[in-house]
């Protein structure tokens, strides 16, 4: 596989409707929000779900979800440990992440920390003063070239939360007619919703971990079927929807222009005559031209 040819830089346009794409656990699980009401969805959400898809397409990832594991190891250290060849580098920084790229398509994507401490070689002994201490263990940081934007919606939204209630109690109560406390919950969602996902591929931190134009383009079509099997109560099925995709290849490895100014130049605004937006339709989009550089455009699926 050929290394990255040129930068990359995408933004990746997102409709909800009735779902909570990203919810708080410090707000009570409701949709992320600032404090002027626009919506969010976190970068680690978003990286989680395209670790999901390279992983759908028959892809290693080192950073697996607990209900998607494949190799049968329970956390991040047994999985480097599993790896003979990365047991054996243990001592040389640059060869271990070297073999950690090359195993992995996330960590020579969005690069990854390997810190692990080794067992107590050490053990205190009885009536021993000296406590057992801890060898040095692995410090080893890897930067990707994929960097990825919260995403943020282009409008504030608007969260509905209802009241819930399980037909079943969760344990047996003393009084089996009795509802325990458990039945009841909260739900909430965002009525509707545009999100707008940027990022951007280093040509110079691809190089370093070895990150291909075969790569990018699994990264492509990821973003693309960014929701598929990833249904839940909360984002059922169709709730979730990829409506565009803009890839900009520069045609060198710095860049025609930085990537605040390639994002800037795809504007979404509300149309004049829409007060509460319910659908994409409600929304005008534009492209600013530059200059010797234009985007492929790839409609969602």
């Amino acid at each position: 596989m050929s290394i990255l040819t040129n930068k990359i830089d995408f933004a990746v346009i997102v409709s909800v409707k009735n779902a909570n794409p990203n919810g708080d656990p410090l707000n009570g699980n409701q949709p992320r929000e600032d404090y002027n009401s626009y919506g969010e969805i976190s970068d680690v959400c978003i990286k989680r779900k395209l670790r999901n898809r390279l992983q759908d397409m028959g892809q290693a990832i080192f950073v697996q979800s607990d209900d998607r594991r494949d190799d049968g190891c329970r956390s991040l250290k047994d999985r480097a440990d599993a790896c003979e060849e990365l047991k054996k580098a243990i001592k040389d920084k640059e060869q271990y992440a070297k073999i950690a790229c090359a195993k992995w398509i996330d960590v020579r994507s969005f690069g990854q920390v390997f810190a692990f401490k080794k067992k107590n070689s050490d053990k205190k002994k009885d009536g021993d003063k000296k406590k057992g201490s801890d060898e040095a263990g692995v410090s080893i940081g890897i930067r990707g070239p994929v960097s990825i934007h919260p995403a943020k919606s282009v409008s504030p939204i608007e969260i509905t939360s209802i009241q819930i209630t399980k037909s079943v109690n969760l344990e047996t109560e003393k009084d089996p007619d009795a509802k325990g406390s458990d039945t009841m919950g909260m739900k909430h969602r965002v009525d509707f919703g545009v999100y707008v996902i940027y990022g951007s591929i280093n040509r110079q931190l691809a190089e370093k971990t070895g990150f291909s134009d075969e790569d990018a383009e699994l990264i492509r079509q990821a973003l693309l079927t960014l929701f598929e099997n990833d249904a839940s109560a909360a984002r059922p099925d169709g709730s979730m929807e990829v409506y565009r995709l803009y890839w900009w290849r520069h045609n060198c490895a710095m860049g025609q222009y930085s990537s605040a100014k390639i994002h800037r130049s795809l504007e979404i605004t509300l149309k004049d005559e829409i007060e509460s937006p319910s659908k994409i339709e409600d929304y005008e989009i534009r492209l600013v031209p530059l200059d010797g550089i234009n985007p492929e455009i790839y409609e969602g699926r």
